[in-house]
C-alpha cells in the first residue's frame, strides 16, 4: 500500500506514532530546530497524560553523521541519527540559519528529497524554505521565509508564490514558516492538524508558550 500522500493525520491514526525528523547541519539557527524538537515532545508528553497515548511523537535530529554538529553561534549539537541510520519518517522538519553548506551539498539535497518522499508531511522553518525550493518542492505553491529574505526568496525562484507578513503558510504536504521563533506556532499548528485544537493549545499552555488556533494561510483550519 502507498502511504506517500497520505495525510499526516491519517498516518498518525493508523501508526499511533509519528517519527518526526529535524535536519541539523553545520550553521543551523539554533530556535529553528529547538523549537519545533520542544514542541513536538512536549505535545506526546501532554497527549500521552492527556489522551493515554503512549507515544504521539518521536523526535530525532538527523545529521550527514553521528557527529557533533556546529550550529549558528557556536552550540554543539549530537545528532541522533546520520543520513545512512535514519528510520523512516513520517514529518521531516527543515530548519534554516547559514544554509549555504546544505545548499552546496549534493548528498544532504539527496537525504532531503528522499526523506520528504517517504513523508507524509514536509514542514522548513525560515531560510530552510530555500532548501525546499531549491529541490522544487515548493515549485507552484506560496511559501514564506524569514521577512530578510523574502525578496531574495521571491527573486530566485519566481515559480513560488512568496508570502510575506505571515507566521507559517500550509498547502497541504508542505508547511513553512516565517523566521525562527515563528516555527514554535507552526509546529503547534501542526499538532493542532494531527491530534486538534485542544491537545495543542495544551502542549502551549505546558510552554507557557503565548498560542491560539489561526485560519491564516492554511487551508486545513
Amino acid at each position: 500500500m502507498n502511504h506517500q500522500f497520505e495525510d499526516i493525520a491519517a498516518r498518525q491514526a493508523r501508526l499511533q506514532i509519528l517519527h518526526v525528523g529535524i535536519l541539523v547541519f553545520p550553521g543551523v539557527e539554533v530556535l529553528d530546530f529547538a523549537g519545533p524538537f520542544e514542541v513536538f515532545s512536549v505535545a506526546a508528553r501532554v497527549a500521552k497524560r492527556e489522551l493515554g497515548l503512549e507515544s504521539a511523537f518521536k523526535v530525532s535530529l538527523i545529521g550527514a553523521e553521528r557527529d557533533t554538529i556546529a550550529a549558528r553561534h557556536g552550540m554543539g549539537v549530537l545528532p541522533h541519527h546520520g543520513f545512512d541510520d535514519t528510520p523512516p519518517l513520517d514529518l521531516l522538519v527543515v530548519p534554516g540559519g547559514l544554509v549555504e553548506q546544505p545548499r552546496g551539498c549534493a548528498r544532504t539535497l539527496a537525504w532531503i528529497r528522499r526523506a520528504s518522499e517517504q513523508a507524509a508531511l514536509t514542514a522548513s522553518v525560515c531560510t530552510g524554505a530555500a532548501l525546499l525550493a531549491q529541490l522544487g518542492l515548493l515549485d507552484g505553491l506560496a511559501a514564506t521565509t524569514h521577512w530578510e529574505d523574502i525578496a531574495e526568496l521571491r527573486a530566485e525562484f519566481p515559480q513560488i508564490d512568496v508570502r510575506e507578513n505571515t507566521p507559517w503558510v500550509d498547502q497541504g504536504r508542505i508547511v513553512s514558516s516565517a523566521g525562527i521563533s515563528a516555527g514554535i506556532g507552526m509546529s503547534l499548528h501542526l499538532v493542532e492538524r494531527v491530534l486538534g485544537a485542544t491537545l495543542a493549545a495544551a502542549t502551549a499552555r505546558q510552554m507557557e508558550y503565548d498560542w491560539t488556533p489561526s485560519t491564516q494561510s492554511s487551508k486545513y483550519q
